[in-house]
């Protein structure tokens, strides 16, 4: 008898879910279909299934987006393994910020209240993804929660390199340290690429780039992070399309005087300030140009646009540092890039 994973993405602005099938006699899981809905901070949300794309109409949390997944999936009659939610056995959640956890960790009552806690230090990235754990748990209470952890991957970066030079007393107390995060996308990236040239992963060095409107560099020496540019949270090193990546840290304090002062896009289970929005939101090349599209910004440029080849010249500038700078960590023994 086969059994239902659900594969849960929760984005700032989109939820993505994959639906796969397993079994005893074939343990490997066998993708039977995909589903995302976007659009949840710039309606009209629009939910995307194969080849097909439907207009929604009042949605705009996670929840109600998870929510009209299940029900498009359980209504669809091409897929007969999965006519009820209670079909689904497993639910798995990528966590962007986990904190020490350094690998998939089922999800009860303590795991959740721990990453609810940890949601201060990725206000705009986890609680989306716990929104949809506890959607998950009302609506199949027999179903296994699963957290996977970007920030997992990077638990092999050495001591100096996740160190900040603050108050250590204060700094461990509270947690603040370099985590990392698209460690889900690295972990493959490492073991893709290694399997390509024909080489074991504890022996792959790589310098990967994952290139998106969240932006980061990883230097992977023997299949393990030992550095990566984001840090405590997703917003330092590269640009994207609305994070500003690494700035001075006083440069907010004389961007706005109401840095420390609630966003107005705080809630109950989302604390942001005027500071984390302003980085997070309404910079990158957002900020510069007007679009959140590299593509557009690409193009523009080419036409002549200051402001676009401003932007693209920028975000060249960090890529090129980063990866000058890891290629020498690496001691120029690099596999890839």
């Amino acid at each position: 008898m086969s059994q239902v994973i659900l594969s849960i993405n929760a984005g700032s602005s989109s939820v993505k879910v994959s639906v796969y099938t397993f079994s005893a006699s074939d343990p490997k899981p066998k993708s039977i279909a995909s589903v995302s809905l976007s659009g949840l901070t710039s309606p009209p949300t629009k939910l995307t299934s194969g080849k097909d794309t439907k207009t929604l109409e009042g949605i705009s949390t996670p929840n109600e987006a998870f929510s009209a997944i299940l029900d498009h999936l359980t209504s669809d009659s091409s897929l007969s393994q999965l006519n009820d939610p209670s079909d689904i056995s497993f639910a798995c959640h990528r966590i962007v910020h986990g904190g020490g956890y350094t690998a998939p960790t089922r999800i009860d009552a303590d795991t959740y209240h721990h990453l609810e806690a940890l949601s201060d230090l990725a206000p705009l990235h986890n609680a989306g993804a716990l929104e949809i754990v506890k959607a998950v748990h009302a609506s199949i209470p027999k179903c296994t929660n699963v957290a996977f952890f970007d920030s997992a991957f990077h638990s092999t970066i050495p001591e100096p390199v996740r160190t900040y030079m603050i108050d250590p007393a204060k700094a461990k107390k509270t947690g603040l340290r370099k985590y990392g995060f698209h460690g889900l996308s690295y972990a493959f990236i490492t073991r893709a690429v290694a399997s390509h040239l024909h080489k074991p992963v504890e022996e792959t060095n790589l310098i990967a780039l994952h290139l998106g409107s969240g932006a980061s560099c990883c230097a992977i020496k023997n299949g393990e992070s030992i550095d990566t540019t984001m840090g405590l949270t997703p917003l330092s090193g590269l640009p994207g399309a609305t994070r500003s990546g690494d700035v001075d840290p006083s440069l907010i304090f004389h961007f706005t005087h109401d840095a420390s002062k609630p966003s107005p896009g705080s809630s109950e289970a989302m604390h942001v300030t005027q500071a984390e929005m302003i980085l997070n939101k309404e910079s990158g090349w957002k900020a510069l140009t007007g679009t959140t599209d590299f593509g557009e910004v690409s193009k523009r440029a080419e036409e002549g646009d200051e402001m676009a080849k401003l932007a693209f010249e920028v975000f060249v500038d960090r890529v090129v540092g980063f990866v000058g700078s890891y290629y020498v960590k690496l001691g120029g023994k690099v596999d890839a890039l």
